[in-house]
């Protein structure tokens, strides 16, 4: 999914939000317990949350833990890159590894993270993936020691 942001659209209502903080808090919340929550009918509920993921403002999903998962080796990797970049963003967005890409302003151009099986794996990824596509000048890459925090759940400020 990309979290490209758009034109500004309408602000969302009060319901609106108390659905996503319902599922934000529980994603596999039934639509007739969110109901009771915020005061609204089973379908009701049902029919907003199909109005906001149709739109592309909520995406459920379930979230696992990579090391559970059998990937022991997470990283971060800024890009630096000449000319266009825009291009070399569409080709990283293919890559199975990685899991977000951002681009960005300052001393890199692109943020990408990648989730590897191993160390091999990322060396791999790194040399014969990310660093021959063109445009691509420079990588820095910060492995992941141990991650300590990682939510979802930031509401609907």
């Amino acid at each position: 999914m990309s979290r490209t942001p758009r034109a500004k659209t309408a602000p969302l209502d009060e319901t609106a939000k108390a659905i996503i903080s319902q599922l934000q808090s529980d994603g596999r919340k039934s639509y007739s317990d969110i109901g009771k929550a915020i005061g609204l009918s089973e379908a009701a509920v049902r029919q907003r949350v199909q109005k906001l993921t149709e739109s592309g403002i909520l995406q459920i999903v379930a979230v696992t833990d990579p090391l559970q998962m059998g990937f022991n080796r997470q990283a971060m990797i800024g890009i630096r890159t000449n000319g266009d970049s825009r291009g070399l963003v569409e080709k990283l967005t293919e890559m199975r590894e990685i899991d977000y890409v951002v681009l960005t302003a300052g001393s890199f151009d692109i943020l990408v993270e990648v989730v590897c099986e191993d160390d091999d794996e990322l060396i791999e990824l790194l040399h014969s993936k990310i660093r021959t596509l063109p445009g691509v000048v420079e990588t820095e890459t910060f492995v992941y020691l141990k991650l300590h925090k990682q939510l979802y759940n930031w509401g609907t400020r």
